[in-house]
């Protein structure tokens, strides 16, 4: 079995988010023995060249509490001493953002 079979056979789940510029990517995949973990992956293209630069977290179940308890804890933070608006984006066709002038609060 080739590289190209494995890596499709790992992946179990993917869930893309845009954000204006920017998109996430929240991936679950199996290792060999079939243990679950997340790769989080954000993807910016650079406007100089087109070219899309990706940052990615190795996210393991057993640190699975830890880190959403930092996650949530950092987020009520800044939400309680910063007011915190998110702009909401329309995406045209070609995937490119529309900014809308809607704004809705960031909750998780």
């Amino acid at each position: 079995m080739g590289d190209y079979d494995n890596r499709e056979r790992e992946e179990v789940y993917s869930k893309k988010v845009r954000a204006g510029k920017r998109t996430y990517f929240f991936d679950v995949k199996a290792t060999r023995s079939n243990d679950y973990y997340i790769t989080i992956t954000e993807s910016k293209k650079r406007l100089e060249d087109g070219v899309f630069i990706k940052h990615k977290i190795f996210l393991y179940k057993e640190d699975f509490e830890k880190f959403a308890e930092g996650l949530t804890d950092t987020v009520d933070y800044i939400k309680a001493n910063q007011e915190v608006v998110e702009k909401k984006y329309e995406f045209n066709p070609d995937g490119a953002p529309v900014k809308s002038d809607d704004d809705f609060s960031f909750d998780i």
